[in-house]
């Protein structure tokens, strides 16, 4: 196994892959927390809203992937959509659990004491509620990324974009001409993405959680 050259003779095509691989779970984690965040802020002043999303939540997480995937190629046929519509799917479920915590536990004497300088409903939420709850949905976003960014390599199964392919393609030729350093290689590089975007939201709560909360 020589994997230094088959790297070094398609580093176009692996950073192509890379791309298309890191765009994906980028946007359908932003996509899946954009929905999370916000039915969260739907249902957690709700005790039984709250509780039976948590509870959906969870119990959506043991879908698996591939049959999630395979239900959605009826309406939508191969390619991206599918893809993207799976992956924002089990992107937004542990950000909306750990969203509706945070929320929930904020203490309620910090509440009452914005209700009692005349803020409004909102403006709690955006200045109060949301920035305390901040470092618990930060951390439903970094696991959601992880996880995401490992499942997306299974959409190669229909025919969707980033590193699946490689590895898929490799494991399909075992034994065949670089068939390992095509499978190790697509495996290297999704652990690559999930460590850089793991640093990059760690940079992110050092930003943006304030230092009472760190």
């Amino acid at each position: 196994m020589n994997l230094w050259s088959y790297v070094r003779g398609r580093g176009e095509v692996l950073t192509f892959l890379t791309y298309q691989h890191a765009s994906l779970a980028f946007q359908t984690v932003l996509v899946g927390t954009i929905v999370a965040v916000l039915v969260a802020i739907a249902v957690y002043r709700l005790p039984l809203g709250s509780a039976l999303t948590l509870t959906a939540s969870r119990v959506a997480l043991t879908i698996p992937s591939l049959a999630l995937l395979a239900l959605l190629l009826v309406p939508f046929g191969l390619g991206v959509t599918p893809s993207f519509i799976m992956l924002a799917f089990f992107a937004a479920l542990p950000v909306i659990g750990n969203a509706i915590v945070g929320l929930r536990s904020v203490p309620t004497s910090v509440i009452e004491s914005a209700r009692g300088i005349g803020l409004s409903r909102w403006r709690i939420l955006l200045t109060v509620e949301f920035p305390i709850a901040w470092p618990v949905i930060l951390t439903g976003i970094r696991i959601s990324t992880q996880m995401i960014v490992g499942v997306a390599a299974i959409v190669a199964y229909v025919l969707g974009p980033g590193l699946g392919s490689l590895i898929f393609n490799g494991l399909s030729r075992l034994g065949g001409a670089n068939a390992l350093e095509m499978a190790l290689t697509g495996t290297i590089l999704i652990v690559a993405i999930a460590l850089v975007f793991d640093a990059l939201l760690v940079l992110l709560g050092r930003l943006t959680i304030a230092k009472g909360l760190q």
